[in-house]
């Protein structure tokens, strides 16, 4: 749910308030804290010290894969578990917060695609007076607009009674169980007034993604969810891959998920594993592992799961700024040695998550980090693709 932008390299969005307010983004395998790996799997070691050196900094613990044309190579380091000390895995399923994402706006192209709605379709069109008050309004904004964060819509989690409710300690512990409809986090949203006009300007806001999920609902007949594992999920055998609605658990293999509860990242360490993720819904409530991250954006870069149009309009970004671009429910990210790549990050309570991959799909890494409040993604990334 969280949007980090990388000034430094945008995407993945710390579930500490300050973050969550400002939005809520294969073959051998061999693992190990120091990188070990089997295989011609090149020389990982830039990575593995970014890894470390995000665990030396605070985050409990790391899982990471990466996939190229030499091969697999799996790391971890620090532990999934701060009262056992058992190690994380580079099997371990997470939430992934905002990289919820991709999927929604895979979807709703994939719709598009079979004539059964227009990215050019005016939200009211399909949610007739949802959008509406303190200047909102949805006959202005298109569904383009949602996907690519320049419909204007107010971010819901920047609301600062939600924030006090559901991302601080204060009222986390009561909270952590409620059961939102989406609806719900839509009205939260049309209280304030529209960042801009619609198309005006660039904002993220998880307001557009609990909208871009009903509006499939609206389309198909069925919750953005299943449309999701019957079109995305089930074809490319997902299978660490979940929409876990109101479910409040992460399936096994899986570590514990730690964050701070506070508003600048400090006081003491709490274990926020379990919660319910309709609070998050259809702008970041999945639940994955890297392997699968690994395969879902390298077959949808290389037009496995959409036809060319599509995926022209999908990589066809607005200027973030001079190093990034957002598409539609996908980023690209221009790093330091010249190398652009293509995913998408996100953070939800305990779980930072980043995605990437190479345009031509031959290059990508996922990893999570189960701590919310230290860590830095984007030295990950630099050093799997620039290395020292």
């Amino acid at each position: 749910m969280r949007k980090r932008m990388r000034t430094t390299a945008v995407t993945a969005v710390a579930v500490a308030l300050s973050a969550a307010l400002a939005a809520l983004a294969a073959p051998a395998v061999a693992a190990g804290p120091g990188g070990d790996r089997t295989g011609d799997t090149g020389d990982h070691r830039a990575t593995a010290r970014a890894v470390r050196a995000a665990v030396e900094g605070g985050v409990p613990g790391v899982t990471l894969r990466a996939e190229d044309r030499r091969g697999v190579w799996t790391t971890t380091a620090g532990v999934g578990n701060l009262r056992t000390e058992r190690p994380r895995s580079p099997h371990d399923r997470y939430r992934v917060g905002s990289i919820t994402k991709t999927f929604v706006a895979t979807v709703l192209l994939q719709l598009e695609a079979e004539g059964r709605l227009s990215l050019d379709d005016t939200v009211d069109s399909w949610l007739p007076g949802l959008v509406s008050g303190n200047g909102h309004d949805g006959t202005r904004i298109t569904l383009r607009q949602l996907l690519n964060h320049t419909s204007g819509i107010y971010n819901y989690t920047a609301d600062e009674d939600f924030g006090r409710t559901y991302f601080l300690e204060e009222g986390f512990f009561e909270h952590r169980y409620d059961t939102l409809a989406p609806e719900e986090l839509v009205r939260v949203a049309m209280s304030h007034e529209p960042d801009f006009a619609p198309g005006a300007g660039w904002n993220y806001s998880n307001t557009n993604y609990v909208l871009a999920g009903l509006v499939i609902e609206k389309s198909t007949g069925r919750p953005y969810g299943e449309e999701i594992r019957r079109r995305v999920i089930a074809p490319l055998h997902l299978t660490g891959t979940s929409v876990p609605g109101t479910r409040t658990g992460v399936p096994g293999p899986s570590s514990r998920a730690y964050g701070k509860l506070t508003e600048d990242g400090s006081g003491p360490v709490h274990d926020v594993t379990r919660l319910n993720p309709s609070m998050a819904s259809s702008a970041g409530e999945m639940i994955s592992d890297s392997k699968d991250l690994n395969r879902f954006y390298r077959a949808l870069l290389t037009g496995r799961l959409l036809p060319e149009e599509q995926l022209e309009e999908m990589t066809d970004t607005v200027a973030v700024n001079d190093r990034n671009g957002y598409g539609l429910g996908l980023m690209s990210t221009e790093l330091s040695c010249g190398v652009t790549v293509w995913g998408h990050g996100g953070g939800i309570h305990g779980s930072t998550s980043d995605a990437v991959t190479t345009r031509d799909g031959r290059h990508s890494v996922a990893f999570n980090f189960n701590g919310d409040w230290a860590g830095d993604p984007e030295a990950v990334i630099e050093a799997e693709y620039c290395g020292d």
